[in-house]
């Protein structure tokens, strides 16, 4: 059995982020192998529809977050560059949110606190 040296819920974080890398390029097989390989052991039944929701707010990050990354933002005026920041907060509060409850429900004790941060 391998022994997770992150908190569980940040091995589904990365996991989740990878899944859906690999679904948007194809690529990164490795990283996604290594962190299924990480979460392999561990009953994961109890959050699963958590970890649906998870999936969700990143995939809602990664379409606001698109053009920033592939550096075509100078095409986007910038109320909407501050529009999508906004959304992106948003959504990283709920993320930390689904996480926290992940963590109560799989008693894992290291939960996520952001204070004066913009995910707030």
């Amino acid at each position: 059995m391998i022994i997770p040296t992150f908190p569980i819920t940040e091995l589904i974080d990365r996991y989740l982020i990878a899944q859906i890398k690999h679904e948007k390029t194809g690529q990164n097989i490795i990283e996604l192998d290594f962190y299924k390989t990480q979460i392999g052991n561990i009953d994961l039944n109890s959050v699963t529809l958590l970890m649906d929701e998870l999936k969700s707010i990143h995939l809602a990050i990664w379409g606001l977050e698109k053009e920033l990354k592939t550096g075509t933002e100078q095409d986007l005026p910038l109320d909407e560059i501050g529009r999508r920041a906004i959304a992106i907060r948003n959504q990283n509060h709920k993320r930390i949110k689904t996480k926290n409850k992940i963590a109560k429900i799989l008693g894992c004790e290291i939960v996520e606190y952001k204070r004066e941060h913009l995910s707030e």
